[in-house]
C-alpha cells in the first residue's frame, strides 16, 4: 500500500515538472537554459551578468567619436559571415582599396585597411617607416601628437618634438628649421586635432620634406570626409584615417596608404619592424598589393567590420567628397553661429582653421565643464566631452560628423547646452 502511495505520489510530482517545464519551454527556452547553468557544479559558475539579454542604449553621440552608426552600415555590418580568405572577401577588400584611394585623393597602390582602430594605423606607419635610432620629428598641438611621439620613443627612436599650445599652427619655416637642425626620416602632422578643434594646413609642407628627403606622415582620423585633403597633390607620403567619425562606420577599421617613396623606405630595412601584425611586407600580400599570385594567411581580418566600411565608402562616392566637405563646413557655420548666439567663445578663433567635424568651445567662465557634460547626458541622452590630453580643462567639444551632420542635429545641440547653461550652477565669480 505505501508502495503504491509513493508511487503514485512520484508520478505525481513527475507529471507536475513536466507540466512545468512544457509551460516554462513555451514561454522561454532562453530563460530554462540559463536556469540550468545557473545550477552548474563548476567551481567557477556562470556570472548572474552574463545570463541577462544585452542591453545598449541609444543616445546622440555629438562627442568627437565614435559617431552614430546610419542603419544601411549597421545592415551591412549584420551581413552572414564568410571566411577572410574567400575569393567575395578578396572582392570586397579590393573595393574598400578604391574607396579609400577616392577619399584619400590617391593613386597609391599600397592602400589598405588595418585591423584595428586610428591607433593600430598610427603605430604601422611608425613602426614600418623608422627604424631604431632614427630620427623622428613629431609636431604636438594636442593629443594625437604626443602618442606619435611616444610610439616611435618605444620602438627606438630618436624623438624630437615642436610643441605648441593646443590649437597652434606650425609655420613653414619652422617646420625647414626644424628639419634642416634633426635630419628626421619621418614628421609627422595632424591635418584633424580634434583634442583642440584645428584643422591644420597641409599646402607646401610636402615640398619642405622632399627637399629634405624625409616622409611626410599625416592623421586624418578626425578630419576624412569633413575637410579637404589630397594626398598625391600634396605630397603626403604616408595617410591614415579612422572608420568611426565622418567615415560613418562602427570603430574598428583604419584605412591607410603609402606611397612609393614610403614603400623604398620600408620596403628596405636593415631590421623587420617590432610588430609582426603590423608589417606592411605580410600586410600587402594580404591585400593583394605585392603583385604575388597568391594571398597568404596574416591573420583574420574583422570581416563585419570591412562589411562595413566597404558601405561607408560606397556612401561617400555615391555623395562625392566635394559634397560631403560642403555639408559639413554649412553645418559646422550653423553651429558656430548657435554657439555665440549663446555667449560662447569658440577655442579656435581663426574660422578658416577650425576643424569642420568637430567644435570646440572654452569653457563658459563660472561654470564646472563637467557639470554641463553630465547634465547634457541626464537630461538630453546626449554625449558631448571634454577636452583631452593638453586640451583637458580647457573646452568642451561637439562633434557632428558623418550620418550626425544635419543642421537638425545641430539645433538639437543648441538646445541643449542651453537648457545646460540655464539649470546647472554658475558661480558668481
Amino acid at each position: 500500500m505505501m508502495q503504491r502511495a509513493l508511487f503514485s505520489r512520484g508520478a505525481l510530482l513527475a507529471q507536475q515538472a513536466t507540466t512545468l517545464e512544457g509551460s516554462l519551454a513555451s514561454k522561454s527556452a532562453p530563460l530554462l537554459q540559463r536556469l540550468d547553468r545557473s545550477m552548474s557544479s563548476l567551481p567557477v559558475p556562470p556570472p548572474a551578468c552574463m545570463l541577462r539579454p544585452l542591453e545598449a542604449p541609444y543616445r546622440y553621440l555629438f562627442g568627437p567619436g565614435p559617431s552614430n552608426v546610419p542603419p544601411r552600415i549597421q545592415a551591412a555590418g549584420g551581413r552572414p559571415i564568410i571566411g577572410h580568405l574567400h575569393p567575395e572577401m578578396y572582392e570586397i577588400m579590393n573595393d574598400i582599396k578604391k574607396g579609400i584611394q577616392y577619399a584619400f585623393q590617391t593613386e597609391n597602390n599600397m592602400t589598405i585597411s588595418m585591423s584595428g582602430s586610428g591607433h593600430a594605423a598610427m603605430e604601422c606607419a611608425v613602426f614600418n617607416t623608422v627604424e631604431p635610432g632614427e630620427s623622428v620629428l613629431v609636431a604636438v598641438n594636442g593629443i594625437w601628437g604626443e602618442r606619435v611621439a611616444e610610439i616611435a620613443e618605444r620602438m627606438g627612436a630618436n624623438v624630437t618634438r615642436m610643441v605648441k599650445s593646443p590649437g597652434g599652427c606650425f609655420t613653414l619655416q619652422e617646420i625647414e628649421q626644424a628639419m634642416a637642425k634633426h635630419k628626421p626620416v619621418l614628421f609627422f602632422l595632424t591635418h584633424g586635432e580634434s583634442s583642440a578643434g584645428l584643422c591644420h594646413p597641409v599646402d607646401g609642407i610636402g615640398d619642405i620634406c622632399l627637399k629634405h628627403n624625409c616622409l611626410f606622415l599625416v592623421d586624418t582620423v578626425a578630419s576624412l570626409g569633413a575637410a579637404p585633403i589630397f594626398m598625391d597633390r600634396q605630397k603626403i607620403d604616408i595617410l591614415y584615417t579612422g572608420s568611426q567619425k565622418a567615415l560613418n562606420a562602427p570603430p574598428g577599421t583604419a584605412p591607410i596608404s603609402f606611397n612609393e617613396r614610403a614603400c623604398q623606405k620600408m620596403f628596405n630595412r636593415k631590421v623587420k619592424p617590432v610588430s609582426y601584425l603590423f608589417d606592411m611586407t605580410h600586410l600587402s600580400n594580404y591585400w593583394g598589393n605585392d603583385g604575388q599570385p597568391a594571398r597568404l594567411y596574416h591573420h583574420t581580418g574583422p570581416v563585419s567590420g570591412f562589411f562595413a566600411l566597404r558601405e561607408s565608402l560606397a556612401i561617400l562616392a555615391e555623395k562625392g567628397l566635394e559634397e560631403s566637405w560642403r555639408q559639413h563646413k554649412e553645418v559646422a557655420a550653423h553651429l558656430y553661429k548657435g554657439l555665440e548666439d549663446l555667449g560662447l567663445k569658440l577655442f579656435i578663433q581663426d574660422r578658416d582653421l577650425r576643424l569642420p567635424s568637430v567644435t570646440t568651445i572654452s569653457i563658459p567662465e563660472g561654470y564646472n565643464w563637467r557639470e554641463i557634460l553630465a547634465y547634457v547626458m541626464k537630461h538630453h541622452n546626449m554625449e558631448f566631452t571634454g577636452g583631452l590630453g593638453p586640451s583637458m580643462g580647457m573646452v568642451i567639444r561637439i562633434g557632428l560628423m558623418g550620418y550626425n551632420c544635419k543642421t537638425t542635429n545641430a539645433d538639437m545641440a543648441l538646445a541643449a547646452m542651453a537648457d545646460a547653461l540655464k539649470n546647472c550652477t554658475k558661480s558668481k565669480a
